[in-house]
């Protein structure tokens, strides 16, 4: 499991590291998809699988539904719209494309090596005790996120809606 763990990790700083080098946010989009998927590999082999399908569901299911939201909102004609059309070539999914059939082969690889020890600590954290370290002393930490989040959302779409001249 400690291969997997590096390997994962090794996937997620470089698509990381793509995500911070595109200008075009939609790609930087695809490889931040990525990139999360890769820390759940890695939350995934250190024996912490709710943490692991947490950050799957929340923050590559819903933040980046958010993301793409906001990048579709601030979305300003139909030249930036035929702009997005060539942004969005076939070539341009292949990085995204690689990393992910990667971290794939590396899930077959786990699931399917037979190996007796499911993490590299032979522990695991089951969801009672998230559940109760995130609602006992952390639960300032975890209601002030939520409020920040909030808070983004309506920042975003009062800056980026068109309001009609009179």
């Amino acid at each position: 499991m400690e291969f997997a763990f590096y390997f994962a990790a090794g996937i997620a700083a470089i698509a990381t590291l793509r995500v911070i080098t595109h200008t075009n946010p939609v790609h930087a989009l695809l490889y931040l998809i990525v990139s999360l998927l890769a820390v759940s590999m890695c939350f995934f082999s250190l024996g912490a699988p709710f943490a692991g399908a947490l950050e799957i569901i929340v923050y590559a299911g819903a933040i980046m539904v958010l993301f793409v939201f906001v990048v579709m909102m601030l979305n300003l004609g139909p030249a930036v719209s035929q702009q997005e059309t060539r942004w969005m070539a076939p070539g341009i999914w292949f990085g995204p494309g690689l990393l992910s059939s990667l971290l794939l082969a590396l899930l077959l690889y786990v699931l399917f090596n037979g190996s007796d020890h499911g993490s590299i600590g032979h522990t695991t954290v089951d969801a009672k005790s998230v559940g109760i370290s995130l609602f006992g002393p952390y639960l300032l930490a975890v209601e002030l996120a939520s409020m920040l989040l909030l808070a983004a959302l309506v920042a975003a779409f009062h800056l980026g809606r068109n309001e009609a001249k009179e």
